[in-house]
């Protein structure tokens, strides 16, 4: 039994998985729920160029959504050492706190 979903209904998925990331971005001010709210969104993204590659039966979409995966590794990688750097020096994972830094 195959079943299929239209193109309109994954990329429909993708865009509410991007706007719940953009809108979590912009209201939590927990660093770490930043952090994963970005990765929902790169996962949105990568879904759409799949959905658009499986569309236009070209493998652009998949290898595009590896460059996504390795992005999003670096991403957190970088992402986890800048907030445990914020944590160590100031006690708190409240975006707003990282205001008062001084470089």
């Amino acid at each position: 039994m195959s079943t299929t979903v239209s193109m309109e209904a994954a990329l429909l998925l993708a865009g509410i998985l991007f706007m719940l990331g953009l809108i979590s971005v912009l209201i939590r001010r927990n660093i770490i729920f930043m952090l994963i709210s970005v990765e929902i969104m790169l996962n949105a993204t990568g879904l759409a160029f799949i959905v658009a590659g499986t569309r236009w039966v070209q493998p652009d979409g998949q290898i595009m959504f590896i460059f996504i995966l390795t992005m999003a590794a670096a991403e957190v990688s970088v992402g986890l050492a800048l907030i445990l750097q914020i944590y160590h020096q100031l006690k708190t994972l409240d975006s707003d706190a990282a205001n008062f830094m001084k470089g």
